[in-house]
Parts: structure tokens; sequence; C-alpha cells
């Protein structure tokens, strides 16, 4: 199998997972894929979905945005101001859940108004991009990931 053009991100979650110290074993069932799935992607052999990286990046305690750069969901440069901007919508400790999805609905109805999508590296509340809304289960738990994860 030829591997595929995903940056560096095998190599980036290797790294990430060593660093951790965490097995290729133990960081798959922390995130909720498989073992093989998961060798895969660190050799470059499978292209994640973004809920995938999502729940890796939960599970390495790591930004789920720069994973999704490495991947080549996010261009760093186009979508680093917006995603810088969530940020620090999203890390104001004086703001409570509901303000901070307010301020971000009205920062989307700007950007849409200006010509940019919703699709250009939003991110909701919780810090997902907008192809992973939708993917929660009703007790905020991550989708069954063995269904993307092949």
């Amino acid at each position: 199998m030829a591997s595929l053009n995903v940056g560096n991100l095998g190599e980036y979650l290797r790294e990430q997972r060593r660093n951790a110290q965490l097995s290729l074993r133990q960081l798959a069932d922390a995130a909720g894929v498989s073992n093989p799935y998961l060798s895969q992607i660190e050799r470059g052999l499978r292209k994640p979905s973004a809920e995938v990286l999502q729940q890796v990046a939960k599970a390495l305690r790591i930004s789920a945005e720069t994973l999704y750069v490495r991947a080549g969901i996010l261009d760093a440069e186009r979508d680093r101001d917006e995603v810088e901007t969530r940020a620090v919508i999203l890390a104001d400790p004086t703001l409570t859940g509901q303000q901070k999805q307010a301020l971000l609905q009205i920062y989307e109805s700007f950007r849409k108004e200006n010509g940019f999508t919703a699709g250009d590296g939003a991110v909701d509340a919780q810090g997902e991009d907008a192809a992973v809304r939708g993917t929660h289960a009703a007790d905020g738990t991550d989708a069954d990931p063995q269904q993307t994860a092949g």
C-alpha cells in the first residue's frame, strides 16, 4: 500500500504518542479506534476523518486543529486567524458556554456577510470543526469511530 500525502501527520502522531508515553494499543483504546487502523495512520497508509482526528487529539490532550492542519483538512495560513479568534473566545474563562456560543454565532454571521463560509475551518463552542458537528451521541460522547475506521 503506497503512502498517502497527509503531510507528516503519522510521524507527528507517533511523536506525540511517545511523548505521552502511550503504546499504540493504549492510544487506540483511549481514542476508540482499532489498533491496526491507528498503526496505518502513523505509517501514512490511511487518511483519518476529522472525527477520528478529534478523538485522537482528545486522547493525546493536544489541539485537534494542529492535527487538522497536518492532515490537510485545514489550510494553516488561510485558517490560522479564524482558528486563533475562535480559540481566544473559547479560552475566555469569564464567559459561559452559552455566551461563547453566541459570540461564535455572531462572528460566523459577520464572516458570512463578508463572503466566508462555515466550511472555512469553522469551529463550534466545543472546539470541533464543522465536519465533526453532529457526530456526537446524546450523552456527549463521539459516535462509534469503528464506522469510519476503515
